[in-house]
């Protein structure tokens, strides 16, 4: 007789359960009645206890499944979790706390492997989501060590009759019972471990929690290897921003600077400071009195902590210095030692390819990679700026030579153009001239003169560049310098035919100027004017109230300039490029010493002129406090 094998039912619904258990418990309470009564009907009894058994079954079965969905719910939730925080340890505490209430385990560790194989609790909680000291870290060593070595997960429901780990150190002296530990790996190396225990209780973990316990080590791998990569990552980041920060602090620092001597200070300050350099020396190429190549030595902080000679002010010839002439030659950072614990850097100054000088750094340790490359990115950064205040110096002396050459010619020429003007004036008393020798002297009196403007042009214009031009400003009357400057401007004005008007109200106040600055500058402008008109023109000068202040104006009827013109204007030794200014004589140099005395005196200058319709040159003078 063949026996076959009744097909397997669905599983019935919740609803589907609760029905039956009410039915279960009525023919419970009828089989209870039968029995007291001595009237049990053994096949109903029978079926009765079969409808029983499989009542049974379903409820296993369902609460299997509820365990299962448990589990993977505590596994979604704990993925949800390591994707919404990139924080190491927070995630870790997450992952920790969601196998706990999961296994209901009384402790749980999550243990990592540091670079000499010695496993270090990160994350070490109790049921109560709290973190434990480092009294409690209380964990079998031996499971830990096998799940390590083996890369295989470890249960034990009672670790004390265990015959793999009851004899056990750690085991007895801690009591531990109920563990299950599962290795943590990433990209096939075992790199930790998760731990739970449970002291108390026996029996209390199934392979089933171990296989839950797997899978959430795998999520931790996964949030550690993710929290790692962005804390690498991260830290590389910050390193570059203030990294960044440092050299934009130090360019703001050099941009700031003035004079070669800031910038070498500040050059020697952040790279001594970003190097951790206990002494540094700033050293520049120049020519020896042998016309060769050397290093002066600029700037030296803590001189005691560099080789002997290098101090500031000293000069060091390259081809005696290895390292030195090492260093220039490649164009690259070379370090030494000196066997006494004792480290030397050297870092080259170059600029557009050609080295201008050397960096000496000197510190008790090593220089790292990350140091040569820092310090030799902020030196040349710094190139520019010390190169830049070389050439600023090299002007400022040729400037000054300039100068000084300007004021010594003018100077001894005014010697030779008063005898010049003296004797032609004593040709006409020492015996008669004819018409044509008269001529002459005029015309060498003429020239005399011209030249004399020149010379005190020049000599004018080397104080004011050389900040040496004295100002008395002192109470002075607008009127009577208004008087000086018609009366200078009166005869060339009348020689063009020009209208000269005044618009002079009758209650200016005193301003406060150099008397004879202030009337070269009304006569300058009223020079441009008749110059720069035609003959025939009106020139107008006027003056009032603006402000507070006095102000002065020339207006003229002349050529006038257009916007490139006035653009230049002031520009020393510019004239405008047209037939009229170019036949007008004139060094080039007056409106530019107007403008520095107009300043000089506190006083603002304003232009307005349109070509063919003339121009108009207003000034204001503070006016003397009474």
């Amino acid at each position: 007789m063949t026996q076959t094998t009744p097909p397997q039912q669905a599983r019935r619904t919740g609803r589907e359960l609760d029905m039956a258990i009410a039915s279960a418990r009525q023919n419970i309470a009828l089989l209870a009645s039968q029995a007291r009564a001595n009237r049990v009907d053994t096949e109903y009894l029978i079926s009765r206890l079969d409808g029983l058994g499989r009542l049974l079954e379903d409820l296993v079965a369902e609460r299997g499944g509820e365990g299962n969905d448990q589990q993977l719910r505590a596994l979604y939730e704990v993925s949800r979790l390591i994707g919404s925080s990139l924080d190491l340890q927070t995630v870790l505490d997450q992952v920790m706390d969601a196998i706990i209430k999961l296994t209901k385990a009384e402790r749980g560790f999550l243990m990592l492997l540091d670079d000499d194989g010695v496993l270090i609790p990160r994350v070490a909680r109790n049921f109560d989501q709290e973190t434990l000291n480092q009294s409690d870290f209380q964990v079998s060593r031996t499971i830990t060590r096998q799940v390590v070595d083996s890369g295989q997960a470890v249960l034990t429901t009672n670790a004390q009759e265990d015959p793999r780990f009851a004899g056990q150190a750690s085991v007895v002296a801690h009591a531990l019972r109920s563990i299950m530990a599962t290795p943590l790996r990433l990209r096939g190396r075992v790199t930790g471990v998760v731990y739970v225990d449970n002291r108390a209780h026996t029996g209390l973990f199934k392979p089933a929690d171990l296989a839950a316990l797997d899978a959430f080590a795998g999520q931790a791998s996964v949030a550690i290897d993710n929290a790692r990569l962005f804390a690498e990552t991260d830290q590389a980041l910050q390193a570059r921003v203030e990294e960044l920060s440092t050299l934009r602090r130090m360019d703001l620092e050099l941009n700031e600077a003035i004079g070669g001597g800031a910038v070498m200070q500040i050059t020697l300050k952040w790279v001594s400071r970003m190097a951790d350099a206990t002494g540094s020396a700033l050293g520049l190429i120049e020519l020896d009195a042998d016309e060769q190549p050397a290093l002066r030595i600029m700037m030296c902080d803590n001189c005691a902590d560099l080789p002997k000679g290098i101090e500031e002010g000293a000069t060091i010839a390259l081809g005696e210095h290895s390292a030195l002439g090492r260093v220039l030659a490649e164009s690259e950072a070379q370090s030494s030692s000196d066997g006494d614990n004792h480290h030397l850097l050297f870092v080259p100054i170059t600029h557009e390819n050609r080295p201008i000088g050397v960096i000496i750094l000197g510190a008790g340790h090593d220089f790292s990679e990350d140091q040569r490359d820092l310090v030799t990115r902020m030196t040349a950064r710094a190139a520019v700026a010390i190169q830049n205040t070389r050439l600023f110096e090299a002007v400022k002396a040729a400037d000054r030579a300039k100068s000084e050459f300007v004021s010594v010619v003018a100077h001894e020429l005014k010697v030779p153009m008063t005898s010049i003007s003296g004797y032609a004036d004593l040709l006409k008393v020492a015996g008669s001239i004819s018409e044509q020798q008269a001529e002459f002297i005029e015309k060498i009196k003429s020239n005399v003169t011209r030249m004399k403007i020149l010379v005190s042009d020049l000599s004018d214009i080397s104080r004011i560049e050389s900040g040496n031009l004295r100002m008395d400003l002192a109470p002075v009357d607008p009127y009577a310098v208004i008087a000086q400057a018609r009366d200078g401007a009166h005869t060339q004005i009348e020689e063009r035919h020009h209208i000269y008007v005044e618009e002079v109200p009758g209650d200016l106040p005193p301003v406060l100027a150099d008397a004879n600055r202030l009337t070269q500058v009304l006569l300058n402008l009223l020079s441009n004017a008749y110059k720069y008109t035609p003959d025939g023109g009106t020139i107008t000068l006027l003056a009032g109230l603006a402000g507070g202040r006095v102000s002065f104006s020339v207006r003229d009827t002349g050529i006038g300039m257009t916007e490139e013109d006035l653009a230049r204007l002031g520009t020393k030794f510019w004239r405008a490029d047209n037939d009229h200014a170019i036949s007008q004589p004139g060094t080039g140099l007056g409106f530019a010493i107007t403008r520095n005395l107009i300043a000089l005196m506190h006083g603002e200058l304003n232009i307005e002129s349109e070509p063919g319709q003339g121009s108009t040159f207003t000034f204001t003078i503070p006016i003397a406090e009474r």
